[in-house]
């Protein structure tokens, strides 16, 4: 161990990690940790921290546990399943496309579970888990189409992604504003809300349907990341040293619009979280590659974080609004350094 310090990694179940990193993961994981206790305390009756983690620890008042695993536990945790889901696709498609911009936000998944949900809110109609089988299903039938189109020559450049994608979002979010358009008041009025992106009224069904989603999509996106890092080599570099090209992005992938299909049927379209995530994190890390786990638990922290600001503010908002003005003004702040890059 003194042995792996001395050359900056520690070693976790025979992989060695980076201390930098190792710590960045650490610190990513106690933000939204201490978030989520805030997160907890917050509402019409506040609860202290202390009190808060009395009570996560089987202790409390019968009051307390009640308010706190009933009503603010489930919000808490899916803020941190739908952050994490966010921030790890959003470092895959990243990678991908070896694009900062490169966010399912942006590139068409995301606008393609919101249009799934539409189509079942406002032409099928049903209920909360019609809504969510059908977000699944417009984000899963978007990277198809987008993989096919932007397939060529034998394989998928990552240009071609970004530039498809951005088109196809820009054709779904048409017909989203026209299926709106087109709605009576109350069910466009529900649909509004749900495009915002919320984690108001979430339960334990939530929580457990996204954590048995995310139990099987999360090991397997992570366990790409050796691939996804051939593949950032280059396609010729990447095929020399025996890596399957095709095959690693297409599994990337499957695994990056399975993330964000789930977290958008669990809380509505989130915007910017995937975007952020893993420039911050590949800032924070100062590594090379991917970087799937610090991205995954910068996702979780800012989504929380954002949050709790909705929740302390004057006047309360959807999650979605915080994270789409963060977002806006990251994005902004982006631009600025890679065009002074371009000089």
């Amino acid at each position: 161990m003194n042995g792996a310090l001395r050359a900056g990694k520690v070693r976790t179940r025979g992989a060695r990690v980076p201390v930098r990193t190792f710590s960045v993961c650490l610190g990513l994981a106690a933000v939204a940790f201490a978030a989520s206790v805030l997160v907890i305390g917050s509402g019409d009756l506040p609860i202290p921290s202390a009190d808060v983690v009395r009570t996560l620890t089987g202790e409390g008042t019968q009051v307390h546990r009640f308010i706190v695993t009933e009503l603010r536990l489930p919000r808490a945790l899916t803020g941190i399943l739908v952050g994490l889901a966010l921030g790890l696709s959003g470092a895959v498609f990243q990678s991908l496309s070896r694009n900062p911009l490169g966010s399912p936000d942006l590139i068409g998944f995301t606008t393609g579970a919101a249009t799934g949900a539409l189509v079942q809110i406002l032409v099928v109609g049903g209920g909360t888990v019609a809504i969510a089988v059908s977000s699944v299903g417009g984000a899963v039938l978007t990277g198809m189409a987008v993989y096919l189109l932007a397939y060529r020559g034998g394989g998928m450049q990552g240009h071609r992604l970004v530039l498809v994608g951005v088109g196809i979002a820009a054709m779904l979010e048409a017909l989203n504003s026209y299926l709106i358009t087109r709605a009576e008041l109350r069910e466009a009025y529900q649909a509004a809300f749900w495009l915002t992106g919320s984690l108001e009224g979430r339960d334990w069904d939530h929580v457990k349907a996204l954590g048995v989603a995310l139990a099987v999509l999360v090991p397997f996106t992570l366990a790409l990341g050796g691939r996804l890092r051939m593949v950032e080599l280059g396609d010729d570099v990447a095929r020399s040293l025996g890596e399957r090209v095709e095959q690693s992005r297409g599994l990337a992938v499957a695994g990056g619009v399975g993330l964000v299909a789930v977290a958008t049927a669990a809380s509505g379209p989130v915007a910017f979280v995937a975007l952020a995530a893993p420039q911050l994190a590949r800032r924070l890390t100062r590594g090379s590659g991917p970087q799937l786990l610090p991205s995954a638990l910068m996702g979780a922290a800012l989504l929380v974080v954002s949050d709790l600001i909705a929740l302390r503010l004057p006047v309360r908002l959807p999650v979605g609004v915080v994270t789409s003005v963060l977002g806006g003004v990251y994005l902004v702040w982006l631009l600025g350094i890679e065009g002074r890059r371009e000089r």
